[in-house]
């Protein structure tokens, strides 16, 4: 059993846990879904994943999820629950497993559209952009914390190892 942390007030949340229920379908997994958006709501839904004995544990991509970083990757590996995030931070700051988009290009994105606004572009003009650029990242001390190996297959097509 694997289970999906949401943050309900964002408005993507649903969407989000119908994407995955369908992926855990497909896979013969069991979802347990478990939704934060306070501090306090994110040590009761790590209570409940131990409780339910998760195998796993997805963290959807959240900027309150993402402002609590520390606390979520401190609660994982408290509870020795292997976690995969969105974002490269999250595996830089001790979480087992990233993919996701890349903030920094996204973040070089935005700075490009500001100044194209600044400059006088009319942004009902301008294209609408999606990444394309993902990041995988495992950290492997963690991956050894939590006693668990990690393919070599998956190992050589991570954008960064965490040694």
């Amino acid at each position: 059993m694997i289970a999906l942390l949401v943050n309900p007030t964002n408005s993507a949340a649903e969407c989000v846990i119908q994407e995955v229920q369908q992926a855990a379908r497909a896979k013969g997994l069991q979802l347990h879904v478990l939704k934060a958006s306070s501090e306090s709501e994110i040590d009761t839904a790590f209570a409940s994943l131990v409780r339910l004995h998760a195998d796993a544990l997805l963290v959807g991509a959240d900027p309150f999820l993402s402002s609590r970083r520390e606390q979520l990757v401190a609660l994982a590996s408290r509870h020795a629950v292997p976690s995969i995030y969105a974002w490269r931070e999250f595996a830089a700051s001790g979480g087992l497993i990233s993919y996701g988009a890349s903030l920094t290009f996204a973040f070089r994105l935005f700075g490009t559209y500001a100044g194209k606004v600044l400059k006088g572009a009319k942004p009902a003009e301008m294209p609408v952009q999606q990444a394309t650029t993902f990041e995988l990242v495992i950290n492997l001390k963690t991956a050894q914390a939590l006693g668990l190996t990690v393919p070599q297959s998956l190992l050589a097509r991570a954008d960064e190892v965490i040694e």
